[in-house]
C-alpha cells in the first residue's frame, strides 16, 4: 500500500480510462478507479446497470451479472493501473495469461455498485500476477488471481 509518511493515492476517471484501455462499450466494465498505488494496488468502480446488453439473455427473468465479466472487470482495473504505471499515454495492451481460484460468492444485479481490489501478488519483466476481490456492499461476490502480459500496441 501507499507509504504513510505523506504519501497520496490517485483515482483515474472514466476520460482518462478511455485513454488507457482499449475497451469500448459494451465491453469496458469499470467506470472508476480509485485509491491506486503505483502499478501495487488499486480499487475499480463498476456501476452494475439493468440497460447493460448481457442482461437481455443472462436472464431475463433473473438478471445477473455473469462471472466471466466480473473476472474481465478485474482484469481491466490490473490492466488500466499497469499501462497507467509503465507507459502513461504511450499505447499498450495487457493480454490476460491465467485465471486461477476463481471462485463466485453472491450474484451481482442491476443496482449493484461492484468494488473491485486488485493488489499485485509478483512483476516479472512483462508479466504481473494480482489477487483480486470484488465485493458489493462490504460482502465478497468473487475472488480470483490472474496473470497478464504488457506487449507494445502494433499499428498495421
Amino acid at each position: 500500500m501507499a507509504d504513510q509518511a505523506g504519501s497520496t493515492l490517485e483515482t483515474v476517471d472514466i476520460l482518462r480510462l478511455l485513454k488507457l484501455l482499449p475497451h469500448r462499450y459494451p465491453f469496458l466494465l469499470v467506470d472508476r478507479i480509485i485509491e491506486i498505488d503505483g502499478d501495487n494496488s488499486a480499487i475499480g468502480i463498476k456501476n452494475v446497470t439493468f440497460n447493460e446488453p448481457h442482461f437481455q439473455g443472462h436472464f431475463p427473468e433473473h438478471p445477473v451479472m455473469p462471472g466471466v465479466l466480473i473476472v474481465e472487470a478485474m482484469a481491466q482495473t490490473a490492466g488500466a493501473i499497469c499501462i497507467r504505471n509503465t507507459a502513461g499515454d504511450r499505447p499498450s495492451l495487457v493480454y490476460f495469461m491465467t485465471i486461477d481460484n476463481a471462485k463466485f460468492r453472491r450474484p451481482v444485479v442491476p443496482g449493484d455498485r461492484l468494488e473491485i481490489r486488485v493488489t499485485k501478488l509478483k512483476q516479472r519483466g512483462n508479466i504481473w500476477r494480482f489477487g483480486c476481490e470484488a465485493t458489493v456492499d462490504g460482502v465478497k461476490a468473487a475472488e480470483a488471481e490472474i496473470s497478464a502480459m504488457m506487449s507494445p500496441k502494433t499499428t498495421e
